[in-house]
């Protein structure tokens, strides 16, 4: 049985959800606030984290920050919730390491589409055991290790998706809503900024190694090999 943690301080959404989660076959872990939400995933290693953004004690970007620096829970995908919808607050969500982001009121439906997609992402990256080299970048699936000029880097399971769908396509442009279908799981309506984000954050870990990603104006993006 999967277990998701959920860090939610309003105590009737966190109910409401709480049971629907229940209901999917999912085990509940539930925090009212960050400090505690932070505590109880570095204890328990929850198979996913639903975190909202404005908390008490700590805020969400800052549990985010901690989760994804931290080896033991790095690996662990967080989806942030909040009442704020502008672009910008998706684009801080995405930078402190969020997989995925679900703006409130949002249907029940809606959150267990996006909690199924991310954890079955998670899970196919843990699939089997396959390593792959590009030029100077060595990805090891089994592992969710990526290795570029010698050097160790992290990546959250949404970058490293990413990186290894364009390194399995390599050569092959790829427009922002395949990307969004096949890294994210469905189709997100006029949400494209959310592939932009994650290209820039990928080019950016990848040091030197980032301009082995190519945009195509008006369409996509490509990894062409040195």
């Amino acid at each position: 049985m999967q277990t998701i943690l959920l860090i939610e301080d309003e105590k009737d959404l966190a109910g409401l959800v709480t049971f629907n989660l229940e209901k999917e076959g999912y085990r509940t872990l539930v925090a009212f606030d960050g400090l505690e939400g932070l505590e109880m995933a570095r204890q328990h290693l929850p198979d996913l984290v639903l975190l909202d953004l404005m908390l008490p004690g700590m805020l969400g970007t800052e549990v985010c920050k901690f989760l994804k620096k931290t080896e033991k829970t790095a690996h662990i995908p967080v989806i942030m919730t909040t009442a704020k919808g502008e672009e910008i607050d998706k684009v801080v969500g995405f930078e402190v390491g969020a997989d995925d982001y679900v703006v409130k009121p949002f249907s029940m439906r809606e959150l267990l589409l996006r909690v199924k997609a991310v954890l079955r992402r998670s899970a196919t990256e843990n699939e089997g055991g396959t390593t792959v080299r590009v030029g100077p970048i060595t990805i090891d699936t089994a592992r969710h290790l990526v290795v570029i000029n010698g050097e160790e880097v992290t990546f959250t399971s949404t970058e490293f998706k990413l990186l290894q769908t364009l390194v399995k396509r390599m050569g092959r442009v790829q427009s922002r809503d395949v990307l969004l279908k096949d890294v994210w799981g469905y189709n997100y309506v006029e949400d494209t900024r959310t592939v932009d984000t994650h290209i820039t954050r990928l080019r950016m870990k990848m040091g030197e190694a980032g301009d082995m990603i190519k945009t195509v104006r008006g369409f996509g993006y490509k990894l062409e090999a040195r």
